[in-house]
Protein backbone atom coordinates (compact mmCIF):
# COMPACT_ATOMS: atom_id res chain seq x y z
CA UNK A 1 0.00 0.00 0.00
CA UNK A 2 0.90 3.54 -0.25
CA UNK A 3 1.92 6.21 2.05
CA UNK A 4 -1.25 7.48 1.54
CA UNK A 5 -3.29 4.53 1.91
CA UNK A 6 -1.80 3.62 5.00
CA UNK A 7 -2.54 8.04 6.03
CA UNK A 8 -6.26 6.70 5.36
CA UNK A 9 -5.94 3.86 7.86
CA UNK A 10 -4.38 6.83 10.50
CA UNK A 11 -7.23 9.37 9.82
CA UNK A 12 -10.03 6.68 10.12
CA UNK A 13 -8.20 5.85 13.80
CA UNK A 14 -8.14 9.74 14.48
CA UNK A 15 -11.46 9.97 13.65
CA UNK A 16 -12.51 7.14 16.26
CA UNK A 17 -10.62 10.10 19.07
CA UNK A 18 -12.73 11.94 17.76
CA UNK A 19 -15.58 10.43 18.53
CA UNK A 20 -15.23 10.02 22.04
CA UNK A 21 -14.04 13.41 22.57
CA UNK A 22 -10.21 12.80 22.30
CA UNK A 23 -7.89 15.19 20.26
CA UNK A 24 -8.25 13.13 16.72
CA UNK A 25 -5.06 11.74 16.21
CA UNK A 26 -4.30 8.13 14.80
CA UNK A 27 -1.33 6.27 14.07
CA UNK A 28 -0.69 2.92 12.43
CA UNK A 29 2.71 1.09 12.54
CA UNK A 30 3.25 -1.21 9.01
CA UNK A 31 6.55 -3.31 8.91
CA UNK A 32 8.71 -3.98 6.20
CA UNK A 33 6.80 -6.55 4.27
CA UNK A 34 3.83 -4.11 4.21
CA UNK A 35 2.14 -5.36 6.89
CA UNK A 36 -0.14 -3.86 9.42
CA UNK A 37 1.51 -4.28 12.92
CA UNK A 38 -0.62 -2.07 15.01
CA UNK A 39 -3.03 0.64 14.85
CA UNK A 40 -4.42 3.06 17.47
CA UNK A 41 -5.57 6.71 18.60
CA UNK A 42 -5.43 9.29 21.17
CA UNK A 43 -7.11 8.68 24.39
CA UNK A 44 -5.52 10.24 27.43
CA UNK A 45 -8.69 11.80 28.75
CA UNK A 46 -10.72 8.23 28.64
CA UNK A 47 -7.60 6.62 30.01
CA UNK A 48 -6.35 8.50 32.77
CA UNK A 49 -2.69 8.14 31.39
CA UNK A 50 -0.89 11.61 30.28
CA UNK A 51 1.39 8.82 27.80
CA UNK A 52 -1.63 7.84 25.77
CA UNK A 53 -0.64 9.51 22.63
CA UNK A 54 -2.05 7.43 19.91
CA UNK A 55 2.23 6.71 18.77
CA UNK A 56 2.39 5.56 22.10
CA UNK A 57 -0.54 3.11 22.22
CA UNK A 58 0.74 2.25 18.91
CA UNK A 59 4.19 1.02 19.95
CA UNK A 60 2.81 -0.49 22.73
CA UNK A 61 0.33 -2.90 20.95
CA UNK A 62 3.61 -3.38 18.83
CA UNK A 63 6.16 -4.31 21.06
CA UNK A 64 3.54 -6.94 22.40
CA UNK A 65 2.44 -8.07 19.36
CA UNK A 66 6.39 -8.63 17.98
CA UNK A 67 7.76 -9.51 21.81
CA UNK A 68 10.38 -6.62 21.39
CA UNK A 69 10.28 -3.41 22.75
CA UNK A 70 12.82 -2.24 19.62
CA UNK A 71 10.93 -2.16 16.04
CA UNK A 72 13.19 -1.88 13.43
CA UNK A 73 12.14 -1.76 9.97
CA UNK A 74 9.06 -0.41 10.80
CA UNK A 75 6.92 2.91 9.64
CA UNK A 76 4.94 5.19 11.68
CA UNK A 77 2.12 6.85 10.36
CA UNK A 78 0.90 9.29 12.57
CA UNK A 79 -1.96 11.95 11.40
CA UNK A 80 -0.42 14.84 13.23
CA UNK A 81 3.79 15.67 13.76
CA UNK A 82 5.00 14.01 17.04
CA UNK A 83 5.08 15.69 20.75
CA UNK A 84 8.64 15.50 21.97
CA UNK A 85 7.37 12.49 23.96
CA UNK A 86 5.98 10.74 21.15
CA UNK A 87 9.86 11.24 19.19
CA UNK A 88 11.92 10.10 22.23
CA UNK A 89 9.38 6.86 22.58
CA UNK A 90 9.83 5.98 18.04
CA UNK A 91 13.81 6.87 18.93
CA UNK A 92 14.00 4.12 21.21
CA UNK A 93 11.63 1.82 19.47
CA UNK A 94 14.67 2.11 17.04
CA UNK A 95 11.30 2.70 14.74
CA UNK A 96 12.75 3.71 10.72
CA UNK A 97 10.62 5.93 9.15
CA UNK A 98 8.04 8.49 10.34
CA UNK A 99 5.29 9.37 8.19
CA UNK A 100 3.05 11.99 9.66
CA UNK A 101 0.02 14.30 7.77
CA UNK A 102 -0.12 17.60 10.01
CA UNK A 103 2.44 19.74 11.31
CA UNK A 104 1.90 20.82 15.02
CA UNK A 105 3.07 23.93 15.22
CA UNK A 106 2.37 24.28 19.07
CA UNK A 107 3.90 21.02 20.44
CA UNK A 108 5.34 19.44 16.71
CA UNK A 109 8.98 18.19 17.63
CA UNK A 110 10.21 17.37 14.12
CA UNK A 111 9.86 20.40 11.84
CA UNK A 112 7.81 22.77 14.03
CA UNK A 113 8.16 23.93 17.92
CA UNK A 114 11.06 21.40 18.77
CA UNK A 115 13.14 20.17 15.68
CA UNK A 116 14.62 17.94 17.84
CA UNK A 117 16.48 15.76 15.19
CA UNK A 118 18.32 19.08 13.40
CA UNK A 119 20.72 18.54 17.20
CA UNK A 120 22.11 15.26 15.38
CA UNK A 121 22.84 13.63 19.21
CA UNK A 122 20.41 10.82 19.01
CA UNK A 123 21.83 7.57 18.66
CA UNK A 124 19.16 6.38 15.96
CA UNK A 125 17.77 9.13 13.44
CA UNK A 126 14.86 7.84 11.19
CA UNK A 127 13.93 8.85 7.80
CA UNK A 128 10.94 11.37 7.76
CA UNK A 129 7.90 12.12 5.36
CA UNK A 130 5.80 14.48 5.94
CA UNK A 131 2.72 16.56 4.38
CA UNK A 132 1.13 12.92 3.59
CA UNK A 133 -2.67 14.22 2.99
CA UNK A 134 -1.64 16.88 5.60
CA UNK A 135 -4.75 19.26 4.48
CA UNK A 136 -7.30 16.30 5.62
CA UNK A 137 -5.04 15.80 8.78
CA UNK A 138 -5.39 19.31 9.92
CA UNK A 139 -8.94 19.39 8.92
CA UNK A 140 -9.90 16.93 11.45
CA UNK A 141 -8.06 18.62 14.06
CA UNK A 142 -9.39 21.77 13.06
CA UNK A 143 -12.88 20.58 13.27
CA UNK A 144 -12.90 19.56 16.46
CA UNK A 145 -11.49 22.29 18.16
CA UNK A 146 -14.38 24.88 16.46
CA UNK A 147 -16.62 21.93 17.50
CA UNK A 148 -15.34 22.20 21.20
CA UNK A 149 -14.79 25.90 21.52
CA UNK A 150 -18.63 26.30 19.56
CA UNK A 151 -20.20 24.17 22.08
CA UNK A 152 -18.30 26.04 25.21
CA UNK A 153 -19.83 28.95 23.89
CA UNK A 154 -23.13 27.62 23.75
CA UNK A 155 -24.11 25.48 26.17
CA UNK A 156 -27.40 23.54 25.51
Amino acid sequence: MSDQAWMRLAIAQAQQAAQIDEVPVGAVLVDKNGELVAAGFNHPIRSNDPSAHAEIVVLRAAAQSLANYRLPDTTMYVTVEPCTMCVGALVHARVARIVYGAPEPRTGAIESAQRLFESGEFNHTPEIQSGVLAKQCAKLMTDFFEKKRATQKDPE
